[in-house]
């Protein structure tokens, strides 16, 4: 698929060495898509990133975030300068593929559906060629290869685990592929880039019984419909229209039998918001609406309220800087002018709560070719791994550059 549907013949610049090594990356990629891991479990996927790195001539760390990998290349100049780091996540989802690609998944229920591969495999692509290219840099690059984003905190644990004592950065940056826009087109955007994430799980208890005689019961279920409807009234009653906040319940689960009421129902809710008080706020009230609403139908609730992942938060001299290299390497005509906040989420929020930096997208392709992430029929676009690495080079190079004030 043509990067530019509608002028296919023009295309985003690629660095020489990068197109060089391009199939071989590729092929890496599609090897990765085929052989998906788990978070915590990506052991493969981590040996393929520490032997290319090893390889290449990268010092080479294991372990942070339990299965994380960290390359450090130290640039051709005088000791010290600034510290760049890059990040990658490698992590795949339990979904079962559904695209019948030649190298789809071969483990069952198990899927690169959000592009963790492309990610990985198109840093790996930049870090062959910024190993050939290491005296043009001054300074220290840490290219970070992350497990476990997908709603399993491993950026919290490398984090934790102390990622940036030992491997300190002074700017920090990443990229997600991003369906829906036109592909190989680069979108930024100081201050909040993506949503928080949280989680509630609010178990109802009530008192089992027969479904004939309700009245000698306490129905969870009928608690439970009423606070899934009152729920909704926090984001249109209690929060500004001008602050986004989506409360969605995605699952309910109850009862085994028709003529049964069940002792408990359990809700389990996905909380996003933008701004640290609103979410504070929807934490506030989605555990006082639950107890309420019990209380008033004779039942208890308990609610497991998960703080997830932070906004994330792009800072704006960071993101000047990568426009900047955006603008001079791409053009203007390849990047998505005024983008606007994302309602997904991404753990890479908890490492820019450490380091300044700035999270960007690459879009996926429009219509065919842009299945939604966390979809079985989503694969990452491979057009976009040349233009993406191409733009890691540059980006590290304009960092690191010995020429720079």
């Amino acid at each position: 698929m043509p990067l530019n549907p509608v002028h296919p013949e023009i295309h985003p610049p690629v660095l020489p060495e990068v197109a060089a090594v391009a199939q071989e990356m590729l092929a890496l990629r599609h090897d990765l898509h085929a052989h998906p891991e788990l978070a915590y479990e990506e052991h493969r996927t981590g040996d393929i990133v520490a032997a290319r790195l090893a390889e290449w001539g990268y010092e080479v760390h294991r372990g942070l975030g339990d299965t994380g990998v960290v390359g450090t290349l130290r640039g051709g100049g005088p000791a010290g300068g600034r510290r760049l780091g890059l990040r990658a996540d490698m992590d795949a989802l339990p979904i079962r593929e559904a695209t019948g690609l030649p190298y789809a998944s071969r483990h069952d229920g198990k899927m690169h559906a959000c592009g963790h591969d492309g990610h990985t495999a198109t840093l790996l692509a930049a870090a062959r060629v910024l190993a050939q290219r290491r005296d043009r840099l001054d300074g220290t690059l840490h290219l970070i290869f992350q497990p476990a984003e997908e709603g399993h905190g491993g950026a919290r644990k490398m984090v934790e685990q102390g990622l940036f004592e030992r491997f300190p950065c002074d700017a920090l940056y990443a990229f997600h592929n991003e369906p829906g826009y036109p592909a190989g087109h680069f979108g930024f955007r100081a201050g909040v880039m993506y949503s928080s994430s949280d989680t509630a799980v609010i178990t109802i208890r009530g008192k089992g019984g027969h479904g004939a005689m309700p009245h000698v019961a306490v129905d969870p279920i009928v608690v439970a419909s009423h606070l899934v409807l009152a729920l909704q009234t926090i984001r249109s009653r209690e929060i500004d229209p001008n602050d986004m906040a989506v409360v969605t319940v995605g699952a309910i689960h109850a009862g085994d039998a028709p003529n049964v009421i069940p002792e408990t129902c359990e809700l389990r809710v996905t909380i996003r918001a933008r701004c640290p008080e609103v979410r504070a706020l929807l934490r506030e009230r989605i555990t006082a609406m639950a107890h309420a609403q019990a209380a008033v139908h004779r039942a208890t609730a308990e609610v497991d309220y998960k703080w997830r992942y932070p906004p994330v938060i792009n800072d704006a001299a960071a993101t000047d800087f990568a426009v900047g290299v955006a603008r001079d390497f791409l053009g203007q005509e390849w990047l998505i002018p005024d983008l606007q906040p994302l309602q997904a989420s991404d753990d890479f929020a908890i490492m820019l709560n450490e380091v300044p930096g700035n999270y960007f997208i690459v879009g996926n392709g429009m219509g065919e070719g842009g299945c939604m992430v966390h979809n079985p029929g989503y694969d990452f676009n491979d057009n976009l791994l040349p233009v993406t690495a191409s733009y890691w080079v540059k980006l590290a190079e304009a960092y690191l550059s010995r020429d720079r004030a």
